[in-house]
């Protein structure tokens, strides 16, 4: 990333045609981080012309070096004092938007499009809000809302993100696009199960489950507890079954007791937090990924697919759209333990062509891959 200011006064044939504002995208790893790198990877690959400038509040201003190209200029505005941070971000990209007259910048988060808002009309610059879930499904305060209406364009994850943002904020449906995560089917791939990785978790001769997931309190719809609370009736069906849980968070003290209290924790192995270059040995351990979840997208159900995993989700959320409404998955109500008690004892049945973890993979990353991201992206640009 260049530091603030540098590089911006560009000459008129290297003006960037477009310019992106996050809050952050190296700092920390998750799945909207995720999901902002692979747009990265597919706008690298657009058509010669397009170029960008990226300003990222609370990435350092080192942290994007990796990914710097012809393409794509990084500006990162971390400081000590979040308020001085976001000062500077706004002197840089207001000089960014005066000397290069962009043709689009896309607002990154909903928190910063009143900052995008009030930068970019006086200029007559337009400007795009992407959203992702949560942060947009409630009724937003009177500026949020007026910020998000008053933007030229609104891109989206899925069509249930979508409409629930659109309902609670009375946006035009006709005004959000969708542009859905992606899946890199040349890293995630089908596999066999590491001997060290079943000898580190107990897993010899075990049939897996297994969820990828922050354990915080606060995101206790990831459903994690309506697994465990599921184990006793699977085990009935399966008793060489084990439950493994990979991330991180304050839940899992909670989380632990609850395994003991149904006498099933020696079938819950809490993993922690697993790095992303190690997670695809992970997927390859599991007989059935499951997250009864409310899920904006839900791009493990994509990582889990691409390894040829089958998958559980909930059935009132973005899953929708990885899962096909249904068709690649099993879509359950995201806290009934009996409903994904049934469900998972099908999965591990094996009968059901959504067990097929080759067709599994095919469909996913036809549908799903880098190359459908990056037409998509070039349609919307």
């Amino acid at each position: 990333m260049t530091k603030v200011g540098e590089n911006l006064n560009t000459q008129a044939k290297d003006k960037a045609k477009h310019v992106f504002v996050f809050l952050e995208v190296f700092i920390h790893e998750g799945g909207i981080q995720s999901y902002v790198k692979d747009i990265f990877r597919a706008y690298q690959k657009l058509s010669p012309g397009y170029q960008a400038e990226i300003f990222v509040l609370r990435d350092r201003p080192n942290s994007a070096k990796d990914w710097e190209s012809e393409k794509l200029r990084f500006h990162g505005f971390k400081n000590q004092s979040p308020q001085i941070g976001r000062l500077k971000m706004t002197l840089a990209l207001l000089k960014c938007l005066l000397l290069q007259r962009p043709q689009q910048v896309f607002c990154g988060h909903i928190n910063l499009a009143r900052l995008v808002q009030t930068l970019c009309q006086p200029l007559g610059i337009p400007y795009t809000v992407l959203t992702y879930g949560k942060e947009v499904w409630e009724p937003l305060n009177n500026r949020e809302r007026h910020a998000l209406t008053s933007a030229s364009g609104i891109w989206t994850i899925s069509r249930y993100s979508r409409d629930r943002s659109c309902a609670a904020n009375f946006i035009n449906q006709n005004q959000v696009k969708i542009l859905p995560c992606a899946i890199d089917g040349n890293k995630f791939t089908p596999g066999t199960k590491q001997p060290e990785l079943i000898a580190k978790y107990g897993l010899t001769d075990a049939r897996v489950l297994m969820t990828v997931a922050r354990l915080w309190s606060g995101d206790i719809y990831k459903g994690v507890d309506v697994t465990i609370r599921a184990l006793p009736q699977i085990l009935q069906v399966f008793p060489d079954v084990k439950y493994l849980v990979i991330g991180r968070g304050d839940d899992q003290p909670r989380l632990a007791q609850l395994a003991q209290d149904l006498g099933v924790s020696d079938r819950v192995i809490f993993a922690g937090f697993v790095p992303t270059e190690e997670l695809i040995a992970h997927y390859r351990l599991a007989d059935a990924y499951i997250m009864p979840s409310q899920e904006g997208f839900g791009i493990v159900y994509l990582e889990a697919m691409a390894c040829g995993i089958p998958v559980l989700s909930g059935d009132d959320d973005g899953s929708a759209d990885p899962l096909q409404d249904g068709n690649l998955g099993w879509r359950v109500p995201h806290r009934d333990p009996g409903a994904v008690a049934a469900a998972c004892i099908e999965i591990l049945t094996g009968i059901d062509q959504r067990c097929d973890g080759y067709w599994l993979r095919e469909q996913a990353i036809a549908l799903f891959g880098m190359d459908a991201l990056q037409k998509r992206l070039q349609e919307l640009l």
